[in-house]
């Protein structure tokens, strides 16, 4: 069965809203969680998919023909920790590691339920045969449509094309190696009626067992890499050790090609006063995790998902000074909002724990967020991060305040903070947005101090 093709040009990408433009890569990467992009990647209409990791932006220096692949596909995936430094090298936050190894059997999980079938090209040969059958039994109701290994099996092209497309696969998962997978995917995927096609890689070799995956714990530190380096000293020496440095290096230079003086600037300022505030604070950062977990049961720490720069959501960090159930308790608290518009804010908000008050009233409950200065999530200076809902039911007006890295202090948290009417905050950060520099800064900065121990608007 042959399916519909899809002109690429005439393909509204899923992600067009889902990506960050890189200064360090010169690429825009897809900025979404592992499922995001697994449902993304499955909706209707034809597209390349490629992994970008430290080793390919290596070779995509040296090499044009993958570079033009690169930057021809239209779906760039994040693979590794040295694509999330870039990012932090201009104080940005990638919400996911992309790799293959992790994703492909998400992808092809969520395909089966959808009736999706799937071809592997590519590996030793045998190793498309092993890792379907891996697949297979993981995957129970997964449609393999076809295999073929990518030495004598990769040597006819029109060959690999015709029996692709015969086997009537929705994905193509290519393993060829970079940059060939890259390569013949750009060459040839025109001629696919595939939806999905797709370089992944070592995927196979790990599927199939030729290669074994770090565990759990070293995936969580971001250093699998390490584990591979051990496994494979010799052939992986050059990659991953003078490979990362080159690549960081070339990274760094390009990133201060990019941004301006002033963008430097005020990113140093950041760190320098969060790195600082760190260490200042430590022995009030401690107390205050103590009285917290004193005071009522529930975690020291409330996480909450806020809109920050250009729209992209981030978990932002609080001491927590609320009940344990404070969300399922604010819709019928709604009413009772002191601030006229959309942000809400009650002075006799009962959801507010005794300790909760006092850290609320000194403004030491927005403390931990230093750590997301330092993750590049926030700025010091900025408009508040605002709730997602609220976001959802701004004015068109209103949505230039997310043209800014949102900050931990700005001009109306020195101004009042929750006085402020909605409509006034508004104009405070836009014109915040339109006039900031680096001393206008420093200035609110030293305001934010007098604004704190006057405790004006803090509740």
């Amino acid at each position: 069965m042959k399916h519909a093709t899809f002109d690429f040009d005439a393909n509204v990408t899923a992600f067009a809203g889902a990506q960050t433009y890189l200064p360090a890569l010169d690429l825009s990467l897809v900025n979404s969680t592992l499922q995001g992009a697994v449902d993304a990647l499955l909706l209707p209409g034809k597209r390349k998919a490629f992994f970008i990791n430290a080793h390919c932006c290596n070779v995509m220096h040296r090499d044009r023909a993958y570079m033009k692949a690169v930057r021809c596909a239209d779906v760039l995936l994040p693979d590794g920790i040295g694509v999330e430094l870039a990012a932090k090298m201009t104080g940005q936050r990638l919400a996911g590691n992309l790799n293959g190894s992790d994703l492909i059997p998400a992808l092809l999980a969520q395909a089966a339920k959808a009736g999706k079938s799937v071809y592997l090209f590519g590996g030793t040969p045998g190793t498309a045969d092993a890792a379907a059958a891996t697949l297979i039994q993981r995957i129970p109701d997964l449609q393999v449509a076809g295999t073929r290994d990518g030495f004598a099996g990769a040597q006819n092209t029109d060959a690999v094309i015709a029996d692709i497309n015969a086997s009537g696969a929705h994905i193509v998962l290519v393993a060829l190696g970079v940059p060939l997978q890259e390569n013949w995917i750009d060459q040839h995927a025109h001629k696919l009626d595939a939806q999905l096609v797709t370089g992944v890689g070592a995927a196979l070799d790990f599927l199939a067992g030729n290669v074994s995956r770090a565990p759990v714990w070293v995936r969580r530190a971001r250093s699998e890499w390490i584990w591979r380096l051990a496994q494979e000293p010799r052939r992986l020496a050059r990659r991953y050790l003078a490979g990362n440095l080159t690549f960081l290096a070339r990274a760094g230079m390009a990133t201060l090609r990019r941004v301006s003086a002033a963008s430097a600037m005020r990113r140093t300022l950041d760190v320098t006063v969060a790195g600082s505030a760190c260490v200042a604070l430590a022995p009030v950062l401690a107390l205050t995790a103590i009285a917290i977990k004193a005071d009522s049961p529930g975690p020291v720490l409330f996480k909450q998902t806020r809109i920050g720069h250009n729209g992209q959501p981030f978990t932002i960090f609080k001491f927590r000074s609320m009940v344990q159930d404070a969300k399922a308790r604010r819709a019928a608290l709604l009413a009772t909002s002191d601030r006229d518009g959309i942000c809400f804010k009650s002075k006799s908000d009962p959801r507010i724990t005794k300790v909760g008050k006092v850290i609320r009233r000194l403004s030491i409950d927005e403390l931990p967020q230093i750590l997301n200065v330092l993750r590049g999530d926030m700025a010091i200076v900025g408009p508040r991060p605002a709730l997602p809902d609220e976001v959802a039911a701004y004015p068109a007006r209103a949505m230039q305040r997310l043209s800014v890295k949102q900050g931990i202090t700005g001009m109306w948290q020195v101004s009042g903070r929750a006085d402020i009417a909605f409509d006034e905050m508004i104009d405070m950060d836009l014109t915040y947005a339109r006039s900031r520099t680096i001393m206008l800064d420093l200035t609110l900065i030293a305001r934010t101090f007098r604004a704190v121990l006057s405790g004006r608007g803090a509740h």
